[in-house]
């Protein structure tokens, strides 16, 4: 009960927009303390308002210079933002690498941009359950928008579709890039394509391939056709960047569109349903790794795989019989 009273405090102080609060929790759900459950079930009905854009691509693609113009222009509209940057994860530490957050640091004395990096711990598309829920607790705050950068992990990268509501996929001109985009996917996903770099060599044969590849892909009638973007994200003076002002027109038409035509529905649907399997993945991992603590089952289930003598499958088919109740024993119990 006192665990629970703390727990109130703090959520009331997030609601107010207390970024140290914010902190404090998504420490809580990043170190997965006792109290995360509690937390996220005081914070969960107070999410879902914020409009979600999530930023993927090629690692050196430039996409945190994008989502710093990107900052600027919202700020300037009078819209609060949160940035979630998932790093790729320390192979020692399991901690996050603040690159990101190191070249967004201009912002951090602006009370209404509140960005925060975490480790992708390994997870392919860099979307781990505590993703999800850092993305809720800065929703909680009451922010407009949220912007969530996925690891340049490349053709992995597709998961950010489970998340975000607007999806922005961005490559650059040169090596083929936007046709490695292709034939990994990331293009199924994008609601808008941003051609970065576009003051490079090849910019306007690189556009011509991304839009011969939208035009000889079937769209039903009132369904959103990706917008392809040129932008120059960097440049030695500020009136060579360009594109910014296309690229938040953009995704303010994709939000747009969303609401009218009823799709915002169907990506929500799909978001939680994507946070329960996580949930459920992990709870049940939990669960099963508790149970064979300090048996040794764990260490002889192992080496009876590395002998020969049993597989992967197998094994995880007889500890899941231990653990799970069967239909057939359900009815008949």
């Amino acid at each position: 009960m006192k665990n629970e009273k703390i727990i109130n405090e703090m959520v009331q102080k997030l609601l107010s927009g207390d970024r140290r609060m914010a902190a404090r929790l998504i420490t809580l759900v990043e170190d997965e303390a006792e109290e995360n459950h509690e937390a996220m079930k005081q914070i969960y009905p107070h999410t879902g308002k914020a409009a979600i854009v999530g930023i993927t691509g090629s690692a050196g693609s430039g996409k945190s210079c994008l989502i710093d113009h990107l900052i600027r222009k919202f700020r300037q509209q009078g819209k609060t933002i949160g940035v979630v940057a998932v790093d790729p994860s320390s192979p020692f530490s399991g901690g996050a690498f603040l690159g990101d957050r190191i070249r967004l640091q201009s912002h951090s004395s602006d009370d209404g941009v509140y960005i925060r990096s975490m480790a992708s711990r390994g997870y392919l598309g860099g979307l781990t359950r505590s993703t999800h829920d850092v993305i809720r607790i800065i929703e909680a705050m009451g922010r407009d928008i949220v912007i969530v950068e996925t690891l340049g992990a490349g053709q992995d990268e597709i998961d950010v579709i489970h998340i975000a509501q607007t999806c922005v996929v961005v490559t650059t001109p040169g090596m083929g890039d936007e046709i490695q985009a292709l034939k990994a996917g990331l293009m199924e996903i994008a609601d808008i394509i941003v051609l970065n770099k576009a003051d490079l060599d090849g910019a306007n044969t690189c556009i011509k391939n991304l839009q011969a590849s939208l035009s000889i892909t079937s769209f039903e009638e009132g369904e959103w056709v990706p917008q392809v973007i040129p932008t120059v994200a960097v440049a030695s003076k500020p009136e060579d960047i360009r594109g910014i002002d296309e690229l938040v027109s953009g995704i303010l038409e994709h939000q747009k569109y969303l609401h009218i035509s009823n799709a915002l529905e169907r990506v929500k649907f799909e978001r939680v349903e994507q946070e329960l399997g996580l949930i459920f993945k992990d709870e049940l991992q939990k669960i099963i790794f508790k149970g064979l603590k300090g048996t040794g089952k764990k260490k002889k289930y192992i080496k009876s795989i590395l002998e020969g003598k049993n597989d992967p499958y197998s094994v995880v088919e007889e500890i899941l019989g231990s653990y799970l109740i069967t239909d057939g024993e359900r009815r008949n119990g």
